[in-house]
């Protein structure tokens, strides 16, 4: 059925699954009424189109949001003397924005469901010009750390917008799409980080360390522009209603929990390691990188590479199983730890340098197994249910629900592991002026998720239904 557009009403039809009554895809105004990606005529026939526009602009507010989120990893390097800052204080500065982060996701995953996606990336777009006005205003040498703990508090706002952004992205594709649709805007987004260490590393060599400001007039104007962009070009999915009742529902299941300690292992070392890796380069290779504008020349690096290597990280998932590819990640990831800390103890930065990059490569490809994980899992108990006999379209829905409520609760759990890291680095650093006793403790998580991942989800009789692709 041919796809076409009344530019004189605000209906237009998208197209229908052939043998289904009234499942017309019509959009009204900015909501698309009977969405359905897994119809392979309405996709071909301009749904791909209208999934891809939309994906489009989500990666583009979210990317955004993760700038904001990680300001902070690049305005402790500003902060010198004057400021009457420890190493300690700076890395509980990048510590602050992911838990708020991490603790906003929950609601924000909600919020899609409540407002629709277009309506609340518009509002969680504007709302990014909360913490960089504030900034904006106290950010000077003097001002109280209790006036900067408010600031990085305020900009964990931006981590926020990964949840809403999975959660819109994950209503317009089809199931065989969703680890690389996944992972290119999660990518995207993750790449905000880099972005912002390269925003602050130009303002460092043009400015000087005595203007973190400037940052801000780059993303201000950004922000601005990302929400109107979503206002302009984004749809809400009519269907993608009521999912307070599946986050209670996905909460009881213990899958649930068993992938958010693997988001934990793989994205809570991405975000935790790109807030932290200046600051740990600086305090424990200060011999090398005795200022700040040094560090910043190499600490955007590990955090690009884990960022491109995300959407790879969902294309192998889509073609081996999201389970084989997160435990490959996970055994490398402990050989990378285990180099980490050999480097850390005989003081190679050579060493130290590449075994970091190469962990935060491996997060970025975990994290985008897991996110293919997340759908598997209830796309195997909904095809189950309808050879059953229950119905196949209500079904199907309630697969969706709380697959988007899943990845809603994973991402924010799994921030929470960038709070961890940045804890467990501080307390090393105080304890011994270095990072090897939290290197440590890194290993052993990843040895944990390993065994998770191996024991749960790639026995023979799980394989089915989170490992197969």
């Amino acid at each position: 059925m041919a796809l076409t557009t009344e530019s004189l009403s605000a209906d237009r039809l998208i197209g229908h699954r052939p043998g289904v009554r009234d499942r017309k895809v019509v959009a009204r105004g900015r909501w698309l009424e009977n969405w359905d990606p897994e119809d392979i005529v309405a996709w071909s026939e301009g749904g791909e189109r209208i999934a891809r526009r939309n994906l489009t602009f989500s990666i583009l507010s979210e990317h955004i949001g993760f700038c904001v989120w990680s300001l902070w990893s690049v305005f402790v390097l500003f902060l010198g003397p004057e400021y009457g800052l420890s190493p300690a204080d700076k890395f509980l500065l990048t510590s602050i924005p992911a838990a708020v982060g991490a603790a906003l996701r929950l609601p924000y995953t909600v919020a899609v469901a409540k407002f629709g996606g277009r309506n609340w990336t518009i509002v969680s777009a504007l709302l990014l010009l909360i913490p960089t006005t504030y900034i904006a205003i106290v950010l000077e040498p003097g001002v109280s750390f209790a006036a900067l703990l408010i600031g990085a508090a305020l900009a964990g706002i931006g981590g926020a917008n990964f949840a809403s952004s999975m959660a819109n992205v994950d209503s317009f594709y089809p199931q065989r799409l969703k680890g690389w649709a996944l992972g290119l805007n999660a990518g995207g987004g993750n790449i905000g980080v880099a972005a912002t260490q390269l925003v602050g590393l130009a303002v460092l060599a043009v400015a000087g360390r005595e203007h973190p400001r400037l940052m801000l007039a780059v993303y201000m104007p950004l922000i601005i522009v990302s929400a109107w962009c979503a206002a302009r070009y984004m749809d809400n999915v009519r269907t993608v209603r009521n999912d307070e009742r599946a986050m209670r529902d996905v909460a009881r299941q213990g899958h649930t929990w068993l992938i958010a300690i693997l988001y934990v292992g793989t994205f809570g070392s991405f975000i935790g390691l790109s807030f932290a890796f200046g600051q740990v380069l600086y305090v424990q290779f200060g011999d090398v990188f005795d200022t700040a504008v040094k560090a910043a020349y190499v600490t955007f690096l590990g955090p690009l590479l884990g960022s491109v290597t995300r959407p790879l990280g969902g294309k192998l998932a889509d073609r081996h199983g999201g389970a084989r590819v997160t435990a490959a990640v996970f055994a490398a990831m402990i050989v990378g730890g285990s180099v980490i800390v050999v480097a850390s103890v005989q003081h190679s930065l050579g060493l130290f340098m590449a075994a970091f990059v190469a962990l935060f490569m491996l997060t970025g490809i975990g994290n985008g197994s897991i996110y293919k994980m997340i759908p598997t899992v209830f796309r195997a108990r909904a095809e189950a249910a309808v050879a059953d006999g229950h119905d196949a379209g209500q079904v199907e829905l309630d697969a969706q629900r709380r697959t988007r409520a899943l990845i809603g609760m994973t991402g924010a759990i799994g921030s929470f592991g960038g709070l961890l890291v940045n804890l467990g680095l501080r307390q090393s650093f105080i304890e011994s002026g270095n990072g090897t006793f939290a290197y440590v403790g890194f290993i052993a998580f990843y040895a944990v998720c390993l065994t998770i991942t191996i024991m749960v989800y790639l026995r023979p009789n799980q394989v089915e239904m989170v490992g197969a692709p």
